[in-house]
Order: structure tokens, then sequence, then C-alpha cells
């Protein structure tokens, strides 16, 4: 349940961004700059229409299946390597190498390699994830607590439950880190992978209202998609901090 003095900040914010975005459009009057009530105006008609949940939707299926692909396999490099001397020695340098690796030579490299298929947009998205993923569940690894390993060996709980009631309860903070700083990372990477192979979606359309200088309609579509991601934050990873937190107390 919302409390009133919980939520009036974010409410008087949001209140003085529209007021600024105002006087900044009247003081312009420029097409560059569109008054509120115009993008507003182009958001009513493309929900009413389905066209911007239609294009969201399409986007937000590649953002879901390229962040689970992402987290699921950067977790599981990431946890090795900081559990794991050996393996954090041997593919270190492949880490820093993929980190540094600008996200457009991997979307151009897929498209070339594997054409311009809904896999190769995904995979190129994941890829520009996992290594971010992995850098951060390494840290995670190597800062567990041995004394609550210790006394798992010691009342011999097993690997497997040892790495659920011991090990995933410290790692959970790590998982919302990357899972928070994952989506802000992949929604904007499946824009670019949209707009530069795609033939739908966010991406597709904020290009294609580029060409025609259709401001209203490219801050429409950001607002709409901003807007979304918002709601998933505060739905499923505020609730899931709360809770992976409570061990701590």
């Amino acid at each position: 349940m919302f409390h009133l003095h919980a939520i009036w900040p974010r409410l008087a914010s949001f209140f003085l961004f529209l007021l600024l975005w105002q006087l900044g459009a009247m003081a312009l009057e420029s097409r560059l700059l569109p008054l509120p009530e115009a993008v507003f105006a182009v958001l009513r008609d493309g929900f009413q229409s389905g066209e911007i949940p239609h294009h969201i939707g399409i986007t937000l299926g590649r953002v879901a299946a390229s962040f689970v692909l992402a987290m699921a396999i950067g977790s599981a490099i990431g946890i090795a390597m900081g559990r794991s001397r050996l393996l954090d020695r041997l593919f270190d340098a492949w880490l820093v190498l993929f980190l540094n690796v600008p996200a457009l030579v991997v979307i151009l490299l897929a498209y070339v390699w594997f054409g311009l298929i809904e896999a190769a947009a995904i995979l190129a998205v994941a890829v520009n994830k996992i290594p971010n993923v992995a850098v951060t569940l390494r840290e995670g690894s190597r800062a567990l607590d041995r004394d609550y390993l210790e006394m798992a060996h010691s009342f011999r709980l097993g690997s497997l439950r040892t790495f659920r009631h011991v090990v995933l309860p410290q790692l959970s903070p790590y998982f919302l880190a990357s899972a928070r700083s994952g989506l802000a990372l992949i929604w904007k990477i499946v824009l670019v992978v949209e707009l530069l192979g795609r033939s739908d979606g966010v991406g597709f359309q904020l290009h294609l209202y580029f060409q025609l200088f259709d401001v209203a309609s490219i801050l429409a579509y950001t607002l709409a998609f901003v807007a979304v991601v918002l709601v998933i934050e505060a739905v499923c990873f505020r609730p899931l901090d709360r809770r992976a937190l409570r061990w701590r107390r």
C-alpha cells in the first residue's frame, strides 16, 4: 500500500518536469520541442489504434529473451570464475575483451554472420550484457562469507543445499544489481538492434519517425516505453529487493 508522504515527492518531481517542458516548448516555439499536450495526443492515438502496444510488446519480447539468456549465462560464468582461481586467471582477459567491444560491433557482426533474423538480434543483445553480469557475480562470489560456508560444510548440507540456502541468499543483491542494470542496458541495445535490422519494434518506429522529423512521435514512443520499464521496476525488482534482504535482518 502506498503512503502519500512516500509518493508526493515523485509526483511533485513529475509535475515540475512537465512544467519545465511546457515552458521550454512555449519559449522555443519550434517543431524540435513539441508541447506536452501534442506528445500526449500522439500517445492517445497510438494506444487507441493499437500501434504503440503492438510495437512495445514486440520490443519487450526481445528484451525478455535477451535478459533471461544474458542473466543465465553471465551468472554461471561469474559464479564459476569467482569460486575458481584457475578459471578466473584463464578467462579474465576474455572478460575484459568482451567488456570493451562496442555494442554496435557485436550487433553488426551478428547480422553479418547469421543474417537479419530474430535469433541474431537476441544473441547480439545478450552477448553485450553477459560480461557485465559475469563481472558483478564474480565479485559477489568472491565476497561470500566463509564462516557460513564452513558451517554448511560442518553440518554436511551438501553442494545443492549449500548453494540454495547459503550461497544464493548472499548473492541475491548482486543478482538484483545485475538485473536492474541489465534491464536498463538491454532495452537500449534492443532499440539499436531493431533500428539496424528489424522491421518492427520501438527501435524501428523511432528510426521511421526520425526520417520524418516527427519529434512528437519520437517522444511519445520514448515516454511509453520508459513508463513500461518503470512499472517493471516497481512491480518486480523492488519487491524482490525487499525479499532478498530479509535474511540480513
